[in-house]
């Protein structure tokens, strides 16, 4: 299990025990819970999902002293990308992720930022798009690609099947699942992903989603209205 931090605020010290470390940075006027992700032995990590905010994640990657080596996206949404071109632009770093399905919505992101009033949010250009099948490197650990469309076509959500952790992004939270009435939902294909990819996975999984607070799949397959 990694170590949490809840927020930039209140970051502990790495604990040497731990394999990585995970901090939530909440983001834009959605509270997106943009992560950083390190391994303490090294100092070396990644910032997921950089939904805006950036002056904020900078300081919170400064704070702990952590040196990033890319940006992961697990999907396309404004409040997950709009921050993502300028901080690895700030950065010098990479970015992967989503699934390239995603890139129509990553297009209509600086219409949306008209819309929604978000300040600074712009497309960006992944380096690396994944599909099912990848691994990506987070904090010097192999995180599983899994691609887990309903919220949006080209979701993606990260395993890291030794701790036994999830980025789910938008897929799964804690007492419910992701809006479907969005372009490119699907409520149908969501839950699918849901009980096909991620439940079968092992009740013991902890999992960080995009909003609100962690859970297990445990937990929701036993409790989450969304799926009974």
């Amino acid at each position: 299990m990694p170590q949490e931090t809840p927020n930039s605020e209140d970051a502990g010290a790495p604990s040497e025990a731990a394999p990585i470390q995970v901090m939530v940075i909440a983001v834009t006027p959605f509270q997106q819970n943009c992560s950083l992700i390190w391994d303490p032995a090294t100092m070396r990590g990644a910032v997921i999902d950089p939904g805006g905010d950036i002056d904020r994640i900078q300081a919170a990657i400064a704070k702990q002293g952590v040196t990033v080596e890319k940006i992961v996206l697990t999907h396309g949404h404004i409040d997950h990308v709009g921050g993502a071109a300028d901080l690895a632009s700030a950065l010098d770093v990479k970015v992967e992720g989503p699934h390239e399905a995603d890139q129509p919505l990553i297009d209509r992101v600086a219409n949306q930022a008209v819309e929604f009033g978000i300040e600074g949010a712009k497309p960006v250009s992944p380096d690396r798009w994944m599909v099912e099948g990848d691994v990506v490197e987070i904090a010097g650990r192999s995180f599983d690609v899994l691609h887990c469309p309903g919220h949006s076509p080209g979701h993606l959500v990260y395993i890291d099947k030794e701790l036994r952790f999830a980025i789910s992004g938008d897929v799964l939270f804690a007492g419910s699942v992701g809006r479907t009435d969005l372009p490119g939902g699907d409520h149908d294909a969501l839950i699918r992903s849901i009980k096909e990819k991620l439940l079968p996975l092992g009740d013991d999984i902890s999992f960080l989603p995009g909003h609100g607070q962690a859970s297990t799949f445990g937990h929701e397959r036993e409790s989450n209205p969304f799926l009974a």
